[in-house]
């Protein structure tokens, strides 16, 4: 890290602060992100996990065999474990190693429903356009322009390969969304009814999809998928799952690391030789670590810290980023 003076010319940095709390303005140059925190439009582009598509994800032969069991049998893997396993990280390690393309993400809150996963349609808009394109004396816009697919519904979209699509932590939904679920999974299908609607020789129409991908032309209303989607759906374990959403998914845990496995998680993100630097840094965690009090990107956080100069003994600052996930805050 390097600071401007006001001479315009570059001088060491005296710490790694970069805020410093005295009012002063600095013009500084920020150091390098975590390989974890780096943003930008090549890993959107690629599909690929967004931290690093390229950087290998670390899992077991027994939680292998499960992931595969699940593409063999094209039923949803429904992924727990707690905060920091890889749970969502483990849907674009499948995309990027099988060569299948962006990640359709439906992040789950409180307020999410079946029909936004699958297709939003803009009725306002489309009332708007029209009214203004008869004023000027021209054709009416097509109704698939006020359509776009959703992550579920561009992931059923058929195509040569399946898409993957995450759900993202579907005990934040409502208690209701896994059984809205079934007819979709069991089907591979859903209906469009604004589309359906229409006359015969007019019910065709091309629909925007999520994330940029290519429009898809949909005839009489109905998406059907050639392929099921690889679908992972995660949760943190905040409530249980009907038995009839689990009869249809495939049950994967992901173990919090150990010892060898924190150490490969550490070489693996920061280099081989950052291992024996943070040493202690890895034994603290441990032994520190209770089931769910700590998440393996915390120790990552620390350990970045450490091998860019910064002192985590100094005034509690370790204590900050090793905090426990439980309890208050």
């Amino acid at each position: 890290m390097t600071e401007v003076t006001d001479t315009g010319r570059s001088a060491p940095a005296d710490d790694w602060r970069l805020f410093r709390g005295d009012g002063q303005v600095r013009q500084l140059v920020l150091p390098e992100p975590p390989p974890w925190r780096r943003f930008g439009l090549d890993e959107r582009q690629s599909g690929a996990a967004p931290a690093d598509p390229h950087r290998p994800y670390l899992i077991d032969q027994p939680q292998i065999d499960v992931v595969n069991a699940a593409l063999h049998l094209r039923r949803p893997l429904l992924v727990t474990g707690h905060p920091g396993t890889g749970k969502s990280s483990l849907a674009y390690a499948i995309a990027h190693e099988m060569g299948l393309g962006k990640v359709m993400r439906w992040p789950v809150n409180s307020r999410s429903t079946l029909a936004e996963s699958l297709y939003q349609y803009d009725a306002v808009g489309r009332l708007r356009e029209t009214s203004l394109s008869q004023d000027q004396g021209a054709q009416p816009p097509d109704i698939g322009q006020f359509i776009r697919l959703g992550p579920l519904g561009t992931a059923l979209v058929p195509g040569e390969h399946p898409r993957v699509l995450l759900i993202d932590e579907l005990d934040k939904g409502d208690v209701d969304l896994p059984n809205d679920l079934l007819t979709v999974f069991e089907e591979g299908e859903f209906e469009i009814p604004e589309l359906s609607r229409l006359p015969a020789g007019q019910n065709q129409a091309s629909v925007h999809t999520a994330h940029g991908t290519d429009p898809h032309v949909v005839v009489g209303g109905l998406v059907r998928c050639r392929e099921f989607p690889v679908v992972v759906i995660t949760s943190n374990g905040e409530r249980e799952f009907p038995p009839a959403f689990l009869r249809r998914c495939l049950r994967l845990d992901l173990p919090d690391p150990d010892e060898r496995r924190l150490r490969a998680i550490v070489a693996a993100h920061l280099g081989p030789d950052a291992v024996s630097r943070v040493d202690d840094l890895i034994r603290l965690f441990l032994a520190r670590r209770a089931p769910g009090e700590l998440a393996t990107d915390q120790l990552l956080n620390a350990a970045h810290l450490r091998l860019g100069g910064v002192d985590l003994d100094a005034n509690g600052l370790l204590e900050a980023v090793l905090h426990q996930l439980g309890g208050s805050v």
